[in-house]
């Protein structure tokens, strides 16, 4: 995730810096190329901060055109895509006729939806502690990247089976550094222990 704080809305157009894809790690891990006439939601997302946590605390190192690293590449994407840019007409790692989501067996959405309420309060909804339904798109991404301030990086972990019908196995990760602030307004602080969110 590229942090709400380092986004400028005014820098809303253009290709992703090198930083973003990885390649002065080593690996490039996103690829993303947006159409000429994109705009930015927020400004042009810096993957920087979280690609330099996704390199320290990754648990796999894929080997290049391998299922693993494919999924993976694809998810980055992706997320560039879902996160960054409002107009679905302008996304391309999904056909956002037939794209549809769904959590725990709950009522699938399109991509319209996730673009107008973000990947983050579609994918979490109402829990004890967090009300996807009573935070806007922007608000959800301050509230990640101000419990995660050094980025919440993903990775695929293995790869189940392969196309068509794709299974595989992620973990979200990164430094609980940040603050979060539940959907009552209480604030935890955070003492830099690692969460790993496994699905």
């Amino acid at each position: 995730m590229a942090l709400a704080h380092e986004l400028n809305k005014a820098d809303n157009k253009g290709p992703l810096n090198e930083e973003s894809s990885g390649a002065p790690f080593g690996e490039v891990i996103r690829d993303y190329k947006p159409l000429p006439d994109t705009i930015w939601r927020f400004g042009k997302p810096n993957y920087s901060r979280v690609n330099k946590t996704y390199f320290q605390h990754r648990t796999k190192v894929h080997k290049e055109g391998s299922l693993e690293a494919v999924v993976s590449k694809i998810v980055k994407n992706w997320e560039v895509e879902s996160h960054h840019i409002a107009d679905i007409h302008h996304w391309q790692t999904m056909d956002i006729k037939a794209f549809k989501a769904a959590v725990n067996g709950g009522c699938p959405c399109n991509a319209q939806l996730m673009a107008d309420v973000g990947p983050y309060n579609m994918l979490l909804g109402e829990t004890k502690d967090y009300s996807g339904g009573s935070q806007s798109f922007e608000q959800s991404n301050k509230t990640f990247s101000a419990t995660f301030p050094e980025g919440f990086a993903w990775e695929c972990l293995e790869v189940f089976s392969g196309p068509p019908n794709v299974l595989f196995k992620w973990r979200h990760f990164g430094p609980y550094s940040g603050t979060f602030t539940d959907k009552n307004g209480k604030q935890y602080k955070g003492n830099g222990e690692m969460f790993n969110l496994i699905g």
